[in-house]
């Protein structure tokens, strides 16, 4: 950043010489000013060739500490260099910098993790935000919780519906980046404007019209569907802010503007947390408070990742002959998207699953426990998770250089961190489930009952663990195919086949939050003991 700065500062200053003496020469300016004008010229031209030589000894010195160093830097007079010249050079830094053969496996995989682990909790607040604050209201607090529960299945297939076209179409993107093919990727953007926008219409016309059959058939009761009623029908409207926003935004970061996409979701996160408050409590609008506080926070983001693509930092804009959908364009954005859909997909199903279980044989309470349990699995698993997602791009870099002994230390760095993480955080729910609960609600029975089944639910989490690194081992050494399955394994054919079978064998609905643990650890170990023996064990020395 610091010799970009320096790059335009050139150009600047040349700018300015240029400027100065053209307004002599046209105001015919007394000979004394010309002469002390000119002088000035001089100065200024100087003084930017002399910020070139200064930014060409910092990147001759920069790339001999990294061991990089190139004749352009190095073996030629920094004198006079141009703004394009240092930029060249800073670029050139940047990439000896994300150089994950060099330097501690450990440390590249933390300075990766972070990030994205920073970026998974902002957009979990903005979600559970909702909950805790719903949670705690007087009186139909734990009724009220339920039916937000109730949405869950519908705002995830809403999720795997926008990750379908957004993990598809950003890999496209990036790759006719590289290539140089502007139009290309310009097509791209379009196309998934377009599929996003049509799939979030239909998304929210068919949601409006079977709401009342759907949320019964997810295990609402005629007191829980008011309040899962009062909050759907509001959150609807701002389906489109929600998949454009969520779905656009993997486009700003594959443009390289990581911060402008992090605005995208801490503006949401921000706005939601103020305004929840606000509208629940301080305009008593209980849960349809909630909803508009959402839809208003999801408008931001919406205006703001627009914004950026009708703006002038980006080089892609939308086009209008560019949405206009082509088959063959849409078959590639699909496929290449469907393994995200498919693991979304999954999830919407669990949901489902679990809540009518839970609803026939333990009632509405139920239903709202698992929504709270569902809320701190979603926290703690975020640096499991992220610490996995961090350790890709590690391993796959020094997977391609050949450097297999950093790929095996990375896994094993990944795997022994995430596990004893996932340990702590076991430890902590068997022993805090009382605090842990109270955050979401002050209901004494749901507090009560909840306790029992958060311990039930969490029992073996750091089973987890064994699945992160596994499906993240595989995605990173190009075994995509492979991390479907395994996500598929656990939640398909172990979770949901238990969840049904369990509670029928007597064990009511304390066998809903025992198939979590059996899947952990079956889907889990399964996971990575294929890793290892298939891909760990197999890496050349």
């Amino acid at each position: 950043k610091v010799l970009n700065g320096v790059g335009k500062a050139v150009d600047a200053t040349n700018k300015a010489a240029d400027k100065a003496s053209s307004f002599v020469k046209e105001k015919e300016i007394d000979k004394k000013a010309v002469k002390v004008a000119k002088t000035a010229e001089k100065g200024i031209k100087k003084a930017g060739n002399k910020l070139g030589e200064v930014a060409g000894e910092i990147v001759a010195g920069y790339k001999s500490k990294a061991g990089g160093a190139s004749s352009k830097a190095s073996g030629t007079s920094s004198k006079g260099r141009t703004a394009p010249d240092i930029i060249v050079d800073a670029k050139d830094i940047t990439e000896h910098s994300n150089d994950f053969s060099q330097g501690k496996v450990w440390k590249n995989v933390i300075n990766q993790a972070i990030p994205l682990m920073v970026a998974q909790l902002i957009q979990i607040l903005y979600n559970v935000v909702d909950r805790i604050y719903i949670g705690h209201l007087p009186v139909i607090g734990s009724n009220a919780l339920t039916g937000i529960g109730l949405v869950f299945p519908i705002t995830t297939l809403v999720a795997a519906f926008t990750n379908l076209f957004s993990t598809g179409g950003v890999p496209l993107f990036s790759m006719a980046r590289g290539a140089k093919e502007e139009k290309k990727a310009e097509l791209i953007l379009g196309q998934v404007v377009s599929l996003l926008t049509i799939t979030s219409i239909v998304l929210m016309v068919l949601c409006y019209i079977f709401k009342r059959p759907v949320l019964f058939l997810f295990g609402a009761s005629e007191e829980t569907y008011v309040y899962a009623d009062q909050y759907l029908k509001i959150y609807l409207l701002g389906t489109m802010f929600s998949v454009l926003s969520t779905g656009l935004n993997g486009f700003i970061n594959a443009q390289g503007y990581p911060q402008k996409g992090m605005m995208t979701v801490m503006l949401g996160a921000v706005i939601n947390l103020i305004l929840d408050p606000i509208f629940i409590y301080g305009l008593h609008m209980g849960v349809y408070g909630a909803a508009i506080a959402t839809v208003i926070s999801q408008g931001v983001s919406f205006v703001w990742v627009v914004s950026f693509f009708i703006g002038k930092k980006t080089f892609y804009h939308i086009k209008k002959e560019n949405l206009i959908l082509k088959a063959g364009m849409v078959g590639k954005i699909t496929s290449l998207g469907i393994s995200g859909f498919v693991m979304q997909g999954t999830n919407c199903l669990v949901q489902i699953v679990c809540n009518k279980m839970l609803f026939m044989y333990g009632g509405d309470m139920y239903v709202g426990i698992m929504t709270v349990i569902n809320s701190v699995r979603e926290i703690l698993s975020v640096p499991g998770s992220t610490l996995g997602s961090g350790a890709q791009p590690v391993l796959g870099y020094n997977y391609g250089a050949k450097q297999y002994e950093r790929v095996r230390k990375a896994i094993r760095f990944t795997a022994v961190i995430g596990f004893l993480y996932m340990l702590v955080v076991w430890l902590a729910v068997i022993i805090f489930p009382k605090e842990i609960l109270s955050v979401f609600t002050t209901d004494k029975t749901m507090i009560s009952l909840g306790e029992h089944a958060l311990k039930l639910y969490f029992f073996g989490f750091f089973f987890m663990s064994f699945q992160f690194v596994g499906q993240s081992t595989f995605t990173a050494l190009g075994c995509a195919k492979r991390a479907v399955f395994f996500s598929i394994f656990r939640k398909v054919i172990i979770v949901v086949p238990l969840t049904i079978v369990l509670p029928m064998l007597g064990l009511g609905v304390e066998g809903v939050f025992i198939a979590e643990p059996i899947s952990n650890a079956i889907g889990g170990l399964a996971s990575f003991t294929t890793m290892y023996f298939t891909l760990y064990k197999k890496l050349p020395e």
